[in-house]
């Protein structure tokens, strides 16, 4: 039995910002001291996405902080980071996202058996009207659900 994927950051803003269509996983590659600071949680997926580049899937923007033990050896808090996924994968995904409007956004970062892997996303951007929209929605059905545990209760 595997153990439970441990979460390190998550991309709350992306549920937001983007109808997500579905999701891949993908591992990442990285320096010793980028997976030594994400083991003490350092990471922040807040303005990060995913690009395909010559036949390449990177992670960019994806802000992991420079580990405290570290030396001059540490590494660069910004820098890009390779996305290890299947040929097949990588070819389908750039395929989607040549589609009008359709973009890779990190959604989560976790340990999965001792490896960093990234969930992401293939996503639609959200207007201002449809936010406003998933919100309403959210809200009625919260509302429902009171409702519905107060006459249980009476």
């Amino acid at each position: 039995m595997s153990a439970p994927d441990r979460p390190i950051a998550t991309n709350r803003k992306a549920y937001h910002d983007f109808e997500v269509l579905e999701t891949h996983e993908a591992g990442l590659v990285l320096r010793g001291t980028e997976v030594k600071a994400l083991r003490e949680g350092r990471a922040d997926l807040k303005e990060s996405y995913a690009r395909i580049e010559r036949d390449e899937a990177w992670l960019l923007g994806c802000h992991i902080s420079p580990y405290g033990q570290g030396n001059r050896a540490n590494h660069d808090p910004l820098r890009p980071r390779k996305l290890l996924l299947h040929r097949a994968e990588i070819n389908r995904l750039l395929g989607r996202v040549m589609e009008k409007g359709l973009t890779l956004v990190p959604l989560r970062l976790y340990f999965k058996g001792g490896r960093a892997k990234v969930e992401l996303g293939l996503a639609r951007g959200r207007k201002t009207i449809d936010k406003r929209h998933v919100i309403r929605e959210r809200e009625e059905r919260r509302e429902m659900a009171r409702a519905l545990r107060d006459r249980v209760r009476r």
